[in-house]
Protein backbone atom coordinates (compact mmCIF):
# COMPACT_ATOMS: atom_id res chain seq x y z
CA UNK A 1 0.00 0.00 0.00
CA UNK A 2 1.16 3.68 -0.71
CA UNK A 3 1.31 5.47 2.63
CA UNK A 4 -0.17 8.88 1.91
CA UNK A 5 -0.14 12.53 3.87
CA UNK A 6 -2.08 15.02 3.86
CA UNK A 7 -1.46 18.92 4.63
CA UNK A 8 -4.27 20.96 4.52
CA UNK A 9 -6.51 18.18 5.00
CA UNK A 10 -9.57 20.38 6.31
CA UNK A 11 -9.74 22.84 3.57
CA UNK A 12 -12.02 21.71 0.44
CA UNK A 13 -9.34 20.43 -2.16
CA UNK A 14 -7.49 18.39 1.45
CA UNK A 15 -10.96 17.24 1.87
CA UNK A 16 -11.79 16.06 -1.42
CA UNK A 17 -8.26 14.11 -1.22
CA UNK A 18 -9.45 12.34 1.58
CA UNK A 19 -12.68 12.10 -0.17
CA UNK A 20 -10.80 10.36 -3.27
CA UNK A 21 -8.00 8.27 -1.52
CA UNK A 22 -10.43 6.76 0.44
CA UNK A 23 -11.62 4.31 -2.24
CA UNK A 24 -8.66 4.20 -4.24
CA UNK A 25 -7.43 0.37 -3.15
CA UNK A 26 -3.94 1.19 -3.09
CA UNK A 27 -3.76 3.97 -0.73
CA UNK A 28 -4.05 4.29 3.07
CA UNK A 29 -3.84 7.79 4.83
CA UNK A 30 -1.69 7.49 7.62
CA UNK A 31 -1.80 11.89 8.33
CA UNK A 32 -4.55 13.73 8.61
CA UNK A 33 -2.61 17.55 8.82
CA UNK A 34 -4.63 20.42 9.36
CA UNK A 35 -3.08 23.79 11.49
CA UNK A 36 -6.68 24.62 12.82
CA UNK A 37 -7.40 21.32 14.29
CA UNK A 38 -4.82 19.33 15.65
CA UNK A 39 -6.07 16.63 17.69
CA UNK A 40 -9.40 16.87 16.94
CA UNK A 41 -11.17 14.24 14.98
CA UNK A 42 -11.44 14.89 11.46
CA UNK A 43 -14.86 13.69 11.23
CA UNK A 44 -16.13 16.31 13.97
CA UNK A 45 -14.90 18.87 10.83
CA UNK A 46 -16.34 16.66 8.16
CA UNK A 47 -19.34 14.86 9.21
CA UNK A 48 -19.24 13.03 5.88
CA UNK A 49 -16.80 10.69 6.65
CA UNK A 50 -18.38 10.05 10.04
CA UNK A 51 -17.36 6.11 11.38
CA UNK A 52 -15.59 6.20 8.47
CA UNK A 53 -12.42 8.15 9.21
CA UNK A 54 -11.68 7.82 13.12
CA UNK A 55 -8.19 9.56 12.81
CA UNK A 56 -7.61 12.78 14.66
CA UNK A 57 -5.85 15.57 12.77
CA UNK A 58 -2.01 16.21 13.26
CA UNK A 59 0.27 19.31 13.00
CA UNK A 60 1.64 20.21 9.63
CA UNK A 61 5.18 19.18 10.64
CA UNK A 62 6.53 18.29 7.03
CA UNK A 63 9.60 16.76 8.21
CA UNK A 64 8.08 13.80 10.61
CA UNK A 65 5.52 12.86 7.65
CA UNK A 66 7.77 12.69 5.34
CA UNK A 67 9.57 9.78 7.39
CA UNK A 68 6.48 8.02 7.53
CA UNK A 69 4.33 8.25 3.96
CA UNK A 70 5.12 7.34 0.15
CA UNK A 71 3.71 10.44 -0.71
CA UNK A 72 2.47 14.00 0.31
CA UNK A 73 -0.07 16.15 -0.44
CA UNK A 74 0.25 20.01 0.56
CA UNK A 75 -3.11 21.59 -0.08
CA UNK A 76 -1.96 24.71 1.71
CA UNK A 77 -1.95 28.56 0.83
CA UNK A 78 0.57 29.91 -1.47
CA UNK A 79 4.24 30.18 0.27
CA UNK A 80 3.85 27.40 2.77
CA UNK A 81 5.97 24.33 0.82
CA UNK A 82 8.01 26.68 -0.24
CA UNK A 83 9.21 27.90 3.27
CA UNK A 84 9.94 24.52 4.41
CA UNK A 85 10.61 22.22 1.37
CA UNK A 86 14.41 20.90 1.98
CA UNK A 87 16.50 17.65 0.33
CA UNK A 88 15.39 15.41 3.02
CA UNK A 89 11.71 15.91 2.66
CA UNK A 90 12.55 15.10 -1.04
CA UNK A 91 14.72 11.98 -0.71
CA UNK A 92 12.14 10.31 1.69
CA UNK A 93 8.64 11.23 -0.08
CA UNK A 94 7.38 12.31 -2.91
CA UNK A 95 5.18 15.23 -3.00
CA UNK A 96 2.64 16.78 -4.92
CA UNK A 97 1.45 20.43 -4.47
CA UNK A 98 -1.65 22.01 -4.73
CA UNK A 99 -0.32 25.91 -4.36
CA UNK A 100 1.22 27.92 -6.72
CA UNK A 101 4.57 27.50 -5.30
CA UNK A 102 6.44 26.14 -8.01
CA UNK A 103 3.79 26.28 -11.15
CA UNK A 104 5.55 29.27 -12.82
CA UNK A 105 9.18 28.93 -13.79
CA UNK A 106 9.91 32.66 -13.52
CA UNK A 107 10.45 33.27 -10.26
CA UNK A 108 10.22 37.14 -10.52
CA UNK A 109 6.82 36.48 -12.47
CA UNK A 110 5.19 34.49 -9.11
CA UNK A 111 6.58 37.13 -6.72
CA UNK A 112 4.90 40.16 -8.52
CA UNK A 113 1.40 37.89 -9.15
CA UNK A 114 1.51 36.33 -5.11
CA UNK A 115 2.94 39.25 -3.29
CA UNK A 116 5.39 36.84 -1.42
CA UNK A 117 8.76 36.01 -1.52
CA UNK A 118 9.85 32.70 -2.76
CA UNK A 119 11.31 30.76 -0.34
CA UNK A 120 12.91 27.85 -2.38
CA UNK A 121 13.29 28.88 -6.11
CA UNK A 122 16.07 26.13 -6.69
CA UNK A 123 13.72 23.69 -6.71
CA UNK A 124 11.82 25.62 -9.54
CA UNK A 125 13.46 23.32 -12.38
CA UNK A 126 12.93 20.42 -10.92
CA UNK A 127 8.81 20.68 -10.24
CA UNK A 128 7.18 19.27 -12.88
CA UNK A 129 4.08 20.99 -13.86
CA UNK A 130 1.33 18.24 -13.54
CA UNK A 131 -0.98 18.42 -15.74
CA UNK A 132 -1.04 14.96 -16.80
CA UNK A 133 -2.38 15.12 -20.60
CA UNK A 134 0.22 17.21 -21.47
CA UNK A 135 3.40 16.48 -19.20
CA UNK A 136 2.71 12.59 -18.54
CA UNK A 137 6.56 11.47 -19.21
CA UNK A 138 7.68 14.06 -16.98
CA UNK A 139 5.41 13.19 -14.23
CA UNK A 140 6.08 9.57 -14.09
CA UNK A 141 9.63 10.20 -13.13
CA UNK A 142 9.00 13.76 -10.58
CA UNK A 143 9.76 13.60 -6.97
CA UNK A 144 8.03 17.05 -7.25
CA UNK A 145 5.02 18.10 -8.60
CA UNK A 146 3.36 21.41 -9.20
CA UNK A 147 -0.36 20.33 -9.37
CA UNK A 148 -1.98 23.21 -11.81
CA UNK A 149 -4.59 25.39 -10.69
CA UNK A 150 -8.40 25.23 -11.33
CA UNK A 151 -8.47 27.93 -14.17
CA UNK A 152 -5.54 27.23 -15.53
CA UNK A 153 -6.48 23.42 -16.19
CA UNK A 154 -9.78 24.17 -18.00
CA UNK A 155 -8.54 26.78 -19.69
CA UNK A 156 -5.41 25.37 -20.98
CA UNK A 157 -6.78 21.61 -21.74
CA UNK A 158 -9.72 23.41 -24.21
CA UNK A 159 -7.28 25.65 -25.85
CA UNK A 160 -4.11 24.35 -26.20
CA UNK A 161 -4.89 21.87 -29.51
CA UNK A 162 -5.77 24.73 -31.43
CA UNK A 163 -2.20 26.47 -30.01
CA UNK A 164 -0.27 23.80 -30.51
CA UNK A 165 -1.51 23.68 -34.61
CA UNK A 166 -0.67 27.27 -34.85
CA UNK A 167 -4.29 27.68 -35.47
CA UNK A 168 -5.15 30.73 -33.53
CA UNK A 169 -3.96 34.52 -33.28
CA UNK A 170 -2.46 34.02 -29.89
CA UNK A 171 -2.95 37.70 -29.76
CA UNK A 172 -6.42 37.79 -29.24
CA UNK A 173 -7.31 35.47 -26.90
CA UNK A 174 -9.90 36.67 -24.05
CA UNK A 175 -10.78 33.57 -21.41
CA UNK A 176 -14.00 34.35 -20.07
CA UNK A 177 -14.57 31.02 -16.69
CA UNK A 178 -17.15 31.35 -14.16
CA UNK A 179 -16.43 29.35 -10.96
CA UNK A 180 -18.69 27.48 -7.52
CA UNK A 181 -18.06 29.29 -4.62
CA UNK A 182 -15.71 26.57 -3.31
CA UNK A 183 -12.87 27.74 -5.69
CA UNK A 184 -12.58 30.37 -2.85
CA UNK A 185 -11.80 28.43 -0.45
CA UNK A 186 -13.26 27.85 3.44
CA UNK A 187 -12.19 30.85 4.92
CA UNK A 188 -14.67 32.96 6.36
CA UNK A 189 -14.53 35.71 3.93
CA UNK A 190 -17.17 38.40 3.47
CA UNK A 191 -17.95 38.28 -1.05
CA UNK A 192 -18.29 34.51 0.12
CA UNK A 193 -21.05 34.40 2.31
CA UNK A 194 -24.35 33.33 1.54
CA UNK A 195 -26.36 36.49 1.14
CA UNK A 196 -23.49 38.04 -1.26
CA UNK A 197 -23.54 34.89 -3.64
CA UNK A 198 -26.60 33.98 -3.95
CA UNK A 199 -28.82 35.38 -6.71
CA UNK A 200 -25.43 37.36 -7.67
CA UNK A 201 -22.82 36.52 -10.55
CA UNK A 202 -19.44 38.65 -10.37
CA UNK A 203 -16.59 39.04 -11.65
CA UNK A 204 -13.34 39.70 -9.85
CA UNK A 205 -9.64 39.69 -9.75
CA UNK A 206 -10.26 41.39 -13.39
CA UNK A 207 -7.29 41.61 -14.78
CA UNK A 208 -5.28 41.14 -11.83
CA UNK A 209 -6.00 37.24 -11.16
CA UNK A 210 -2.95 35.10 -9.81
CA UNK A 211 -3.84 32.47 -12.18
CA UNK A 212 -3.27 34.68 -15.32
CA UNK A 213 0.48 34.44 -15.44
CA UNK A 214 0.04 30.36 -15.03
CA UNK A 215 -2.24 29.67 -18.29
CA UNK A 216 -0.18 32.05 -19.93
CA UNK A 217 2.99 30.35 -19.39
CA UNK A 218 1.51 26.87 -20.39
CA UNK A 219 -0.21 28.11 -23.55
CA UNK A 220 3.00 29.52 -24.22
CA UNK A 221 4.86 26.00 -24.19
CA UNK A 222 1.89 25.05 -26.40
CA UNK A 223 2.13 27.94 -29.25
CA UNK A 224 5.96 28.31 -29.21
CA UNK A 225 5.07 32.00 -28.30
CA UNK A 226 4.94 34.41 -25.67
CA UNK A 227 1.31 34.52 -24.85
CA UNK A 228 -0.19 37.31 -23.12
CA UNK A 229 -4.31 37.38 -22.41
CA UNK A 230 -7.36 38.80 -21.19
CA UNK A 231 -8.60 36.69 -18.26
CA UNK A 232 -11.85 37.72 -16.46
CA UNK A 233 -13.15 35.23 -13.44
CA UNK A 234 -16.68 35.33 -12.45
CA UNK A 235 -18.26 33.66 -8.68
CA UNK A 236 -21.72 32.06 -9.64
CA UNK A 237 -24.03 30.94 -6.85
CA UNK A 238 -23.14 26.91 -7.19
CA UNK A 239 -20.59 24.82 -5.00
CA UNK A 240 -18.71 23.26 -7.82
CA UNK A 241 -17.72 23.57 -11.08
CA UNK A 242 -15.57 25.79 -13.65
CA UNK A 243 -16.41 26.61 -17.03
CA UNK A 244 -14.67 28.80 -19.22
CA UNK A 245 -15.41 30.32 -22.64
CA UNK A 246 -12.46 31.07 -24.86
CA UNK A 247 -12.16 33.54 -27.69
CA UNK A 248 -9.43 34.23 -30.21
CA UNK A 249 -9.09 34.44 -34.16
CA UNK A 250 -8.54 32.13 -36.66
CA UNK A 251 -5.19 32.18 -38.54
CA UNK A 252 -6.46 30.58 -41.58
CA UNK A 253 -10.44 29.56 -43.01
CA UNK A 254 -11.09 25.85 -41.44
CA UNK A 255 -14.24 23.43 -41.03
CA UNK A 256 -15.32 22.16 -37.99
CA UNK A 257 -14.45 18.86 -39.09
CA UNK A 258 -10.96 19.77 -39.70
CA UNK A 259 -10.86 21.68 -35.82
CA UNK A 260 -12.75 18.55 -34.52
CA UNK A 261 -10.26 16.45 -35.94
CA UNK A 262 -7.14 18.45 -34.25
CA UNK A 263 -8.92 18.04 -30.74
CA UNK A 264 -9.51 14.07 -31.26
CA UNK A 265 -5.59 13.84 -32.51
CA UNK A 266 -4.41 14.72 -28.59
CA UNK A 267 -7.49 13.63 -27.23
CA UNK A 268 -8.74 10.85 -28.54
CA UNK A 269 -7.23 7.97 -26.21
CA UNK A 270 -7.28 10.59 -23.09
CA UNK A 271 -9.56 9.13 -20.33
CA UNK A 272 -10.39 12.00 -18.57
CA UNK A 273 -10.79 14.16 -21.85
CA UNK A 274 -14.21 14.17 -23.45
CA UNK A 275 -14.36 15.94 -27.04
CA UNK A 276 -17.80 16.54 -27.25
CA UNK A 277 -20.75 16.00 -29.96
CA UNK A 278 -21.08 18.97 -32.22
CA UNK A 279 -23.20 21.56 -31.11
CA UNK A 280 -22.95 20.12 -27.67
CA UNK A 281 -21.77 23.21 -24.71
CA UNK A 282 -19.84 22.02 -21.84
CA UNK A 283 -21.92 22.02 -18.65
CA UNK A 284 -20.51 22.08 -15.35
CA UNK A 285 -23.38 19.62 -14.33
CA UNK A 286 -22.07 16.97 -16.64
CA UNK A 287 -19.05 16.65 -14.74
CA UNK A 288 -19.90 17.54 -11.04
CA UNK A 289 -17.84 15.02 -8.74
CA UNK A 290 -15.98 13.49 -11.31
CA UNK A 291 -12.27 14.52 -13.08
CA UNK A 292 -13.50 14.33 -16.26
CA UNK A 293 -12.98 17.38 -18.39
CA UNK A 294 -15.27 18.32 -21.19
CA UNK A 295 -14.48 20.78 -24.16
CA UNK A 296 -15.93 21.48 -27.62
CA UNK A 297 -15.40 24.68 -29.55
CA UNK A 298 -17.89 26.56 -32.49
CA UNK A 299 -16.46 28.27 -35.41
CA UNK A 300 -18.14 31.81 -36.07
CA UNK A 301 -17.74 32.57 -39.55
CA UNK A 302 -19.01 36.31 -39.54
CA UNK A 303 -16.32 37.71 -37.09
CA UNK A 304 -13.74 34.66 -38.21
CA UNK A 305 -13.04 33.86 -34.95
CA UNK A 306 -13.44 29.89 -32.17
CA UNK A 307 -15.27 29.84 -29.67
CA UNK A 308 -13.18 27.09 -26.97
CA UNK A 309 -15.22 26.18 -23.86
CA UNK A 310 -14.18 23.77 -21.27
CA UNK A 311 -16.15 22.33 -17.84
CA UNK A 312 -14.51 20.71 -15.30
CA UNK A 313 -15.47 19.87 -11.53
CA UNK A 314 -12.75 22.15 -9.99
CA UNK A 315 -12.38 20.56 -6.74
CA UNK A 316 -11.52 17.21 -9.02
CA UNK A 317 -9.98 17.98 -11.77
CA UNK A 318 -9.09 21.33 -11.09
CA UNK A 319 -7.58 20.29 -7.78
CA UNK A 320 -7.60 17.24 -6.00
CA UNK A 321 -8.31 14.49 -8.58
CA UNK A 322 -5.49 15.91 -10.87
CA UNK A 323 -3.28 14.99 -7.64
CA UNK A 324 -4.54 11.82 -7.55
CA UNK A 325 -4.06 11.39 -11.10
CA UNK A 326 -0.25 12.64 -10.55
CA UNK A 327 -0.15 10.02 -7.86
CA UNK A 328 -1.09 7.44 -9.87
CA UNK A 329 1.56 7.87 -12.69
CA UNK A 330 4.47 8.40 -10.64
CA UNK A 331 3.81 4.88 -8.58
CA UNK A 332 3.31 2.99 -11.58
CA UNK A 333 -0.67 2.68 -11.20
CA UNK A 334 -3.21 2.44 -13.73
CA UNK A 335 -4.15 6.46 -14.50
CA UNK A 336 -7.26 6.31 -13.50
CA UNK A 337 -7.30 4.44 -10.41
CA UNK A 338 -9.45 5.33 -7.94
CA UNK A 339 -11.24 8.14 -10.03
CA UNK A 340 -13.23 6.10 -12.10
CA UNK A 341 -16.44 8.39 -10.84
CA UNK A 342 -19.41 9.52 -13.04
CA UNK A 343 -20.02 12.52 -12.80
CA UNK A 344 -23.54 13.32 -10.19
CA UNK A 345 -26.71 14.42 -11.90
CA UNK A 346 -28.93 16.20 -11.26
Amino acid sequence: MIKAGIIGATGYAGQELVRLLLQHKEVEIVWYGSRSYVDKKFSSVFGNVFQIVENICKSDDLHTLAKEADVIFTATPQGYLAGVLDDEILSQAKVIDLSADYRIKDVEVYEKWYGITHKSPQYLDEAVYGLCELNRKQVKKARLIANPGCYPTCSTLSIAPLAREGLIDMDTLIIDAKSGTSGAGRGAKVPNLYCEVNENIKAYGVATHRHTPEIEEQLGYASGENVTISFTPHLVPMNRGILATEYATLKKDVTGEEVKAIYDKYYADETFIRVLDKDVCPQTKCVEGSNYVDVNFKIDLRTGRVIMMGAIDNLVKGAAGQAVQNMNLIFGLPESEGLDLVPMFP
